[in-house]
């Protein structure tokens, strides 16, 4: 069974380990922070409600079985625990199938919270979570050597993360093809990080090398992930750097990272520490990873067929348990930057002079002095969504009406996912939302004011609503 096992893979596979661990315990802690609000019982989409009309079939997950808020705040945050563990290399000192069940059970339950969380989990990062998380099951721990099929399963799966985002960005705005994206990316973003004003404010030419070198790393590179040692290394690291400029240059939760976590498993790690000897592993294992095997290659027509479609779709799952999905990003880039500002009064009467305080949020755009901050790869759910309401208020017909109805009312779990509430003591008498078109400042701009951004009101989102009227205003969106 020589050619079964990759002793020379045991470093890359312990560090891909640990930052698989890290990230799935950032996600079990944004689930438990704020499902409440999300998608609680009295949340904006409730799961109850979901799971009335979604069969089993169709969203598997525990939580079709039984749902309370405190059932789904302890499988976070047990989920949590779990993935923590991990990160401190607890599954490494537990017998082989102890520790696969272990990454198994991390699996299920972050594929539970996935398939109910509805629009605030339709995100591919979810999906390359599950389908990270679901080979990592397979490739053993500190007590047998790392299998060679599921390294290469998961060199499949970073070059479609790769390879598809570069033709859904050749296919699409012709933006990608004039090289000129980048003149408006970082500043349309859906949440700018606190170098992003720089990045957009670098010369022209530099923009046009960024989007020639994005061409570059996702359709030519990824194919050298299939050639031989050193060269698919020097792959690996390439792709690993450009998704660190990308971690710098804005907020997309955890999609960098774990993208970086796959190409590091693509590293050869004996060219940093040499051989380093492992158990061989045992006959019931062989035979389930090569199962894997099959099954993930199997699976992989429709990504296959979606690939090579002039209709690519992105970020697409093809079966519900996400185990082999299709990625890509950006595929349309905005020139103009919209911003729905929500506000509040207490004034009971409406007039020219009522006094309308914003309410803040901790990562979208609103004061215009306020500097982007570095979330990711935390993730902000309700901030990401806004940026899809100023797109298109059909993004946010289904959840918009409730998170103004629940302001209207103060509540405490959708306060919790502001960064200020300007009616602490009492609720407002009326909410509405404007929407404005955002720039970043000049440098000029920049030092005699120091904000970064400037804004311009365009239209009303809604108009002032009252708790009794939230929700037929809410339908006017």
């Amino acid at each position: 069974m020589e050619w079964f096992t990759a002793p020379d893979y045991w470093l890359s596979r312990l560090v891909f380990q640990r930052l698989l661990a890290a990230i799935y315990l950032v996600g079990f802690l944004g689930a438990a922070l704020q499902f409440r609000a999300l998608i609680g019982s009295r949340g904006m989409l409730p799961v109850p409600a979901y799971v009335r009309r979604v069969p089993l079939k169709r969203a598997p997950s525990i939580f079709q079985l039984h749902y309370t808020d405190r059932f789904f705040a302890c499988c976070a945050w047990a989920g949590a625990v779990l993935a923590a563990a991990l990160v401190g290399g607890a599954a490494d000192h537990l017998p082989l199938w102890t520790a696969m069940l272990w990454w198994a059970v991390l699996w299920a339950l972050y594929l539970s919270i996935v398939n109910v969380g509805q629009t605030w989990y339709s995100f591919g990062w979810e999906s390359l979570l599950l389908e990270a998380g679901f080979l990592a099951v397979f490739l053993g721990n500190e007590r047998t050597a790392p299998p060679v099929l599921v390294l290469w399963l998961l060199r499949w799966l970073l070059f479609r993360v790769e390879f598809g985002a570069g033709l859904i960005k050749i296919r699409g705005d012709e933006c990608w093809r004039r090289l000129t994206c980048l003149y408006f990316h970082h500043e349309t973003q859906p949440m700018p990080g606190p170098l992003s004003w720089f990045f957009h404010r670098l010369p022209g030419p530099l923009h046009r090398v960024e989007a020639a070198a994005n061409h570059v790393t996702q359709l030519l590179v990824p194919v050298l992930l299939f050639t031989p040692q050193p060269i698919a290394s020097a792959a690996a690291a390439l792709i690993a750097l450009t998704q660190l400029w990308l971690v710098l240059s804005g907020n997309f939760s955890w999609l960098n990272w774990v993208t970086i976590a796959l190409a590091v498993s693509a590293v050869d790690g004996s060219l940093v520490t040499g051989a380093h000897p492992l158990p061989a592993p045992p006959l019931w294992y062989a035979v389930l990873v090569i199962a894997v095997t099959v099954l993930v290659l199997t699976l992989s027509y429709h990504p296959v067929r979606n690939l090579l479609s002039r209709r690519q779709a992105m970020n697409r799952s093809f079966d519900p348990l996400h185990l082999v999905n299709t990625y890509g990003a950006f595929g349309t880039v905005g020139r103009v930057r919209f911003e729905v500002v929500v506000e509040g009064t207490d004034e009971r009467v409406l007039r020219p002079g009522t006094v309308w305080r914003e309410y803040e949020f901790h990562g979208k755009p609103g004061d215009i002095r306020r500097w982007p901050r570095q979330f990711a790869p935390y993730h902000l759910r309700l901030d990401w969504l806004m940026w899809f309401a100023a797109l298109s208020p059909a993004y946010a017909r289904p959840w918009f009406g409730g998170f103004v109805e629940r302001l209207l009312d103060n509540d405490r779990d959708t306060l919790k996912l502001l960064r200020r509430n300007p009616f602490p003591d009492a609720p407002p008498a009326f909410v509405r939302a404007r929407l404005y078109h955002y720039e970043f400042t000049s440098w000029r701009q920049l030092r005699a004011t120091g904000a970064c951004w400037q804004r311009r009101h365009l239209r009303d989102f809604l108009p002032p609503t009252r708790l009794s009227t939230a929700d037929e205003a809410a339908e006017r969106v």
